[in-house]
């Protein structure tokens, strides 16, 4: 049970209304207002409740890893209380009752879930850092630094509990046999690499990679794809024009086998297919017998295989001069930062094309994320392993410092639709993947700030997919459309339905639902109802996204209206109802 303290004349922002006759309905409006706290967000649309689910790396309570947030709108979000995992380990690193994800000690990150509607089953995927005693038996140095790999839970509900398959990451060991492992040739604090290329050519070959931030599709064929950002650990690539190395993020694919999606049990670990299992076994190059004296070594393990994946996004392959940002870091940050490049974050989606050749389009984020300018951009294939060509439109999304209300820091999101229009109409969670639904509008859920100095929040923002340009090489195909300031809610939300009741003396019973029937939380800052006339705030609401108790003492009340919060500070009605309350 959740309890707002509603007091006549504290509010913060100003509480002037539109007004409107009784039973009169306005378009509702939204604005992104960065109230709720998250990361790398993922989006989907659950057709059973008739709300979106995200899943964020921030937001989550104390003890627990990745916040739950749900809404009817796309901008009324409502925090679900706990997290998805509970945390495995305290800040000194003691191991806690119940703890879930215990193979990894930290750098839980972007989290994304799928939904089998013939199962029923949630598929909650996320990345971790191993715990340093499984390091070396996973990348075959106990000192690698960044030995991030994924982990999936499962759960019959999107709010959870969600369980483990195993407390161990997904079955994938991919390595790289061509890359010159230039950080065995660094000095301790593994900051600056080699000079010149030659020097960096005489490291020994080969690494194991390690992955963040999972995006799974699933083709019309029934073929499954895991996309997943090479961290930027362990890729140093050098850089012709700059004349020195970048330590670089890109992004690889591997196709998976599907008896992981298609078991009813969801007691399967996810793999990938056998044909790319161990692939690279007969190509590593061996190692020097000295290998322990190089830095960034430690002890040696043995990872059980050497998997195949396949580069579709890199600076190398396409270079755009937008994902520089930090190449100079180590200079400009006195030798506390390395020259990087990123590429994470990305939402793999299927077109068809206007003769009948699918067109795949992955968008992805650039730049680091604590950066003003992190920004989205996309790329277009004929088939979901590559060769993907970078728009000339890219960025996509970035940020807006000018605006009235300025925006930062924008990516790292997921694609969703408005709710299918006209009854019976059903859409799946990836549905969205693959086609759009007739007549709804394509939103990009990413995280974003007002303010440089503050974390990331939520944030909502249009975007449009030219179907008419769906082809391979297109530099015109997706536009977003940023903003702070009021914007109608999505297509299919609206019109919303209030229920109001008199439960008691001064007590009122109200619930409001989106057009397809989902409660909006109405503790939740960016809406409310008030008492009619004179926009009388309840002393208390009381409720849990769904029905509410609204208290409003001794005024009494006989209408009641809903309220969404302007941007200006302003409460706009929406629609009113008689309670059937006497004064």
């Amino acid at each position: 049970m959740r309890l707002l303290n509603c007091l006549v004349g504290t509010a913060v922002l100003a509480s002037s209304a539109v007004a409107a006759p009784p039973g009169k309905v306005k378009t509702p409006q939204f604005f992104n207002a960065a109230r709720h706290p998250g990361a790398d967000p993922h989006v989907i649309w659950d057709a059973a409740s008739h709300q979106y689910y995200v899943y964020s790396t921030e937001g989550a309570d104390p003890g627990y890893n990745f916040a739950i947030y749900s809404s009817p709108d796309l901008a009324t979000w409502h925090r679900h209380e706990g997290g998805v995992l509970r945390a495995c380990y305290d800040d000194d690193m003691n191991r806690l009752p119940g703890g879930q994800a215990c193979w990894a000690r930290d750098w839980y990150w972007a989290p994304e879930t799928y939904h089998n509607e013939e199962t029923g089953w949630y598929f909650f995927f996320f990345a971790g850092r191993m715990t340093e005693d499984l390091t070396a038996d996973n990348f075959r140095y106990s000192e690698f630094e960044e030995p991030s790999k994924i982990g999936v839970a499962v759960s019959k509900s999107p709010t959870g509990p969600f369980e483990e398959i195993e407390d161990k990451p997904i079955d994938y060991w991919p390595f790289d046999p061509n890359y010159h492992d230039v950080n065995l040739i660094m000095d301790k604090d593994q900051m600056l690499p080699p000079q010149s290329r030659e020097e960096g050519q005489t490291a020994p070959m080969g690494t194991f990679i390690p992955t963040i931030d999972v995006n799974i599709f699933f083709d019309e064929d029934e073929r499954v794809y895991l996309y997943a950002s090479r961290n930027a650990y362990r890729n140093w690539n050098w850089d012709d024009e700059l004349g020195k190395y970048i330590e670089e993020s890109n992004i690889i694919v591997v196709e998976m086998d599907r008896a992981w999606w298609d078991d009813p049990t969801a007691s399967t670990m996810p793999e990938i297919i056998a044909s790319q299992k161990d692939i690279h076994a007969h190509d590593a190059p061996s190692l020097p017998c000295n290998i322990t004296s190089y830095n960034g070594t430690g002890e040696l393990g043995a990872p059980p295989r050497k998997d195949g994946w396949q580069t579709v996004i890199s600076y190398g392959a396409d270079p755009q001069a937008w994902e520089n940002y930090h190449v100079n870091d180590y200079e400009v940050f006195n030798g506390t930062k390395k020259d990087r490049r990123w590429s994470e974050g990305s939402t793999l989606l299927k077109r068809p094309g206007q003769h009948g050749q699918s067109t795949y389009i992955i968008l992805y984020s650039a730049n680091n994320y604590e950066a003003s300018n992190y920004s989205v951009g996309y790329a277009t294939a004929e088939s979901p392993l590559g060769p993907f060509v970078k728009s000339t439109s890219n960025p996509i999304l970035s940020q807006d410092p000018d605006a009235a209300i300025p925006i930062y820091s924008t990516g790292h999101g997921s694609v969703v639709a408005s709710p299918p229009k006209g009854k019976g109409v059903h859409v799946g969670a990836q549905d969205v993947t693959r086609q759009t639904p007739k007549g709804a509008e394509l939103f990009y859920v990413h995280h974003g700030r007002n303010d440089t100095t503050v974390a990331r929040s939520l944030y909502t923002t249009r975007m449009t997919l030219d179907e008419e340009n769906v082809r391979f090489g297109s530099n015109d195909l997706i536009t977003t459309h940023l903003t702070s300031q009021d914007q109608d809610l999505p297509k299919g939300t609206y019109p919303l339905h209030m229920e109001a009741s008199c439960s008691q003396k001064g007590q009122v019973t109200v619930q409001v639902e989106s057009k397809p029937g989902a409660a909006f939380d109405l503790t939740e800052g960016s809406n409310r109802v008030v008492g009619l006339p004179g926009d009388v705030e309840a002393t208390t609401v009381t409720g849990e996204s769904g029905s509410f108790e609204l208290d409003f003492g001794q005024a009494g009340v006989k209408d009641v209206a809903y309220q969404r919060l302007s941007v200006d500070g302003s409460w706009n009605t929406v629609i009113t109802r008689k309670t059937g309350c006497k004064k």
